[in-house]
């Protein structure tokens, strides 16, 4: 059962932030949530010789959020009976503001754009939404400003790697996958460089022993997802071999996927720090929507028996 009671939605007032916003208010509507709209105010990125930017109007910003909450979706329907939280935030950075409001205020679930403004720091840093997808104690759902419009997805992808992070992963796409009837697609795929121990065949050949491999994948799939539990729903399984982050990327796209629900966890070290994880990659070019879930922190599903709070 999907519990969602409060959304975060943090602004920079960008293109790509309305976008993330119809999201925000479709999700507050359907699940009957408490939208937060959040603008988080950050000195350092001010022009320190233009005066007015020492005294940020503070009224003029709480206007301007409260006229986004206002943004009508592609149907052009008005979200009147959400209820709304507005305010601005002060912080040294955008993603520690936006990660401290979450935890203060019991978020269930951030949902954000997902480019960043730091230039050639992206490349070293990641973005804002790459920080607080890594950082962040609940779920996030990221969107990009060419996000289709489909607001009800119907074709939800749940990438494994057979991690311990997976099983998380797709009980949450699960639920989501009934409460929205919404076919549920897994994909797992084989890198020539990882080979879970169920894959020892002797050979070094994929190719020769794909068929193999794939079955094998196939049956380790299948058990994650009675691990998971959850509601039954219909699950397709898909085996593709190559790179995971390209490769996940280039399914949603040929296959019209709406919705990508993956685990946010990744390398470690220098190697994340200049590389990003699969997920982070993922969140950065994906066709669609990427929800992501951690095995810790708040999460999205609750038990039958308990659907009074989230499960911490």
């Amino acid at each position: 059962m999907i519990h969602i009671k409060k959304i975060l939605f943090p602004t920079d007032y960008s293109r790509c932030s309305d976008q993330a916003l119809v999201r925000a208010l479709w999700l507050a509507e359907h699940h009957g949530a408490e939208l937060h709209v959040v603008h988080a105010l950050l000195p350092l990125d001010f022009d320190p010789y233009n005066l007015a930017h020492h005294l940020p109007d503070l009224e003029g910003l709480q206007r301007q959020i409260n006229r986004m909450t206002s943004v009508r979706t592609p149907a052009y329907r008005n979200y009147t009976d959400v209820e709304i939280v507005s305010t601005t935030v002060r912080g040294i950075a955008a993603a520690p503001a936006i990660l401290t409001y979450a935890a203060e205020h019991d978020i269930d679930l951030v949902v954000m754009g997902t480019h960043g403004r730091r230039g050639i720091n992206h490349f070293l840093l990641g973005s804002v939404a790459e920080e607080v997808v890594r950082m962040s104690p609940c779920p996030v759902l990221t969107v990009r400003e060419t996000t289709p419009e489909t607001l009800e997805p119907k074709q939800i992808l749940i990438p494994l790697d057979f991690s311990d992070f997976s099983c998380e992963a797709f009980g949450v796409a699960r639920s989501l996958a009934a409460d929205l009837g919404a076919t549920l697609r897994a994909l797992h795929v084989v890198e020539e460089t990882i080979h879970p121990s169920f894959y020892i065949t002797g050979q070094t050949s994929l190719e020769s022993w794909f068929p193999e491999i794939e079955a094998s994948s196939v049956k380790e799939m299948q058990r994650i997802a009675e691990q998971a539990g959850g509601p039954e729903v219909p699950v397709e399984y898909h085996i593709k071999e190559g790179r995971a982050a390209v490769d996940i990327v280039t399914f949603a796209k040929r296959n019209d996927i709406h919705l990508i629900v993956m685990a946010s966890h990744g390398l470690s070290g220098i190697e994340h720090f200049l590389l990003g994880s699969v997920t982070e990659k993922v969140v950065r070019l994906a066709p669609c929507p990427v929800l992501t879930v951690k095995s810790f922190g708040r999460s999205l599903v609750v038990k039958e028996q308990n659907t009074l709070a989230a499960v911490k």
